[in-house]
């Protein structure tokens, strides 16, 4: 077959110009992906959509959220496996996030922004995960059968002279799970499981309900102490509702283990997702979270504590008072579970 030379440079002309149309399309549709974060998050708190619009106005990324419990957003990027669209993961509990590493789920960032608004021991040493709000696990007490002058640590609360006056959530749940983690690095197995057989022996029910019905049980007299964590005190004070008001009004707080460690604080936190496709706009968005504006939104819209300094507290919430907190990593959560776990199993915490 005869091709002539004008043949062969318009035939060239011609694929050069498909190659560039292929191009062009490709990278619109890469630059139009760059634009939207897949958000995996177990944080069901509907304030937080304003930390998504927030994070939309100041970079134009788009916030695609995708809500469930924590471990079944961890089962399903394994799942998903390298064809995960999840960017980021975000959960409450450091507990749920260590799985997640531990699970080869998190890819290592380093960022200036992170390290210096989040203090070192509420973030992963290795970069997989940061804290971006806390929140602290106190002893809620009926203020007409409990003076705060009987109160001091946790461990205490196992004494027998507390025997039928405990009342506690399940075992199953991780906000536990994590404290009895926290004392395991503090007490060591075996001191710890004299521990939870002694809380257990106090027990005035068997364990049930969330951390919202145990303090409204304390309020209602079915036990005179109990753990929960600080911002369902403060949404109980916030209530429209007369009865909630009335709960608060029966119940006190108190900050355990002031006179040694301090308090145990958890957080809620996330971690760039291995496979994720929009790296760089996934440490944006967790940088986004730890700036001024953000950490406003946490501490007002549900109550936690902020963890980047000269953030205000919420009103209500620092109303409950200042603390000494346990400075421990919280990575030390998620490393004693399976043995915490155990040992609440041992003790007959069902």
């Amino acid at each position: 077959m005869n091709i002539t030379r004008r043949t062969l440079l318009a035939l060239g002309t011609t694929i050069v110009t498909i190659a560039a149309g292929s191009f062009a399309q490709y990278a619109l549709v890469n630059a139009q992906a760059n634009r939207v974060l897949n958000l995996y998050s177990a944080r069901h708190y509907d304030t937080d959509n304003a930390l998504y619009q927030g994070f939309t106005k100041r970079t134009g990324i788009k916030v695609n959220l995708v809500e469930a419990p924590a471990d079944k957003l961890i089962e399903r990027i394994k799942s998903e496996g390298a064809n995960s669209p999840a960017d980021v993961l975000m959960t409450v509990d450091a507990g749920n996030l260590w799985r997640a590493e531990e699970a080869g789920l998190l890819q290592p960032i380093s960022s200036r922004a992170l390290q210096s608004a989040i203090p070192a021991n509420l973030r992963d040493p290795e970069g997989h995960w940061f804290g971006l709000s806390k929140r602290a696990r106190v002893i809620v007490y009926n203020k007409n059968r409990v003076k705060p002058s009987e109160l001091s640590t946790y461990e205490d609360l196992a004494n027998p002279k507390w025997k039928g006056r405990v009342i506690m959530r399940s075992s199953s749940n991780v906000y536990n799970q994590s404290l009895t983690g926290s004392l395991l690095a503090v007490h060591g197995a075996k001191k710890t499981e004299e521990w939870a057989k002694g809380l257990v022996a106090n027990f005035a029910r068997p364990p049930q309900g969330n951390d919202t019905a145990q303090i409204k049980e304390v309020a209602a007299g079915v036990g005179d102490v109990t753990f929960a964590n600080t911002y369902y005190v403060v949404r109980l004070m916030e209530s429209n509702k007369p009865e909630d008001r009335d709960v608060v009004s029966k119940i006190g707080v108190f900050f355990p283990n002031q006179g040694n460690r301090g308090t145990h604080v958890n957080i809620s936190g996330g971690g760039v997702v291995k496979t994720s496709r929009n790296r760089d706009a996934a440490i944006k968005f967790l940088e986004y979270l730890v700036s001024p504006e953000a950490q406003t939104i946490f501490a007002k819209g549900n109550n936690e504590y902020p963890v980047r300094a000269n953030v205000a507290v919420d009103p209500k919430l620092a109303s409950l008072g200042k603390f000494k907190e346990d400075r421990i990593n919280a990575a030390v959560f998620g490393r004693n579970n399976n043995q915490a776990v155990r040992i609440m199993d041992r003790a007959g915490w069902k």
